[in-house]
């Protein structure tokens, strides 16, 4: 074999490689309506949070990354806060995770994270530090903010977008409809989730390449 096929063989097989383990990724991701996977990570407390812990309880995760503009606007304005505070006042557990690689734009280490939160007066029952990206990789999530709901038998019944203005403006916030809010209220009411998927919007999760 000459030296020319043996790198058209090992970039094929690197290809293959790749394209099985984004299969993989899509198989097991999150689907509205199905059982959502189940997932284990360190908090920035270094404790381990998994959903299995909450079961019959509902549970929001909010991917996170401190410098999205989008993400910016949701704290700077105090709307994920209040959030956070009225639905965790309800039962709700609320995980804060955070995907973003070391290196890239929002990654944070536990102290940076605790810090944040303090200075924000975020209250997410915990936020999980999720470098290697395999929780996000897990549920799919596309962008910071995306948000899911699970419901207390472990159901995925919401995911997508925080709410219906795709923008980075704060005084869009108070028209806004809020899915997330939506959702839970509904569901807690006993009565079937009306927009139960969104397309989520924001910055593009920063997974290790």
């Amino acid at each position: 074999m000459t030296r020319k096929n043996t790198v058209h063989v090992r970039m094929a097989a690197i290809l293959a490689a790749a394209l099985s383990i984004a299969l993989a990724f899509s198989a097991r991701a999150a689907q509205v309506g199905s059982q959502a996977p189940d997932f284990h990570g360190t908090d920035s407390s270094g404790k381990t949070q998994s959903l299995d812990q909450y079961r019959g309880k509902y549970v929001v995760l909010e991917w996170h990354n401190h410098d999205c503009p989008y993400t910016v606007k949701h704290y700077q304005s105090g709307n994920m806060q209040s959030l956070q505070k009225e639905w965790t006042a309800k039962g709700v557990a609320w995980f804060t995770v955070i995907s973003s690689a070391p290196g890239t734009q929002g990654y944070v280490d536990a102290g940076a994270e605790n810090a944040y939160m303090k200075k924000m007066g975020a209250k997410p029952t915990a936020a999980i530090l999720d470098p290697s990206g395999a929780i996000g990789h897990l549920y799919d999530a596309k962008t910071t903010p995306n948000m899911f709901i699970i419901d207390p038998n472990g159901k995925l019944i919401y995911a997508g977008a925080i709410d219906d203005h795709a923008t980075t403006e704060v005084s869009d916030i108070q028209s806004s409809k809020n899915y997330v809010s939506a959702a839970l209220t509904e569901a807690m009411a006993g009565r079937p989730v009306q927009t139960a998927y969104t397309r989520p919007y924001g910055c593009s999760v920063k997974y290790a390449q």
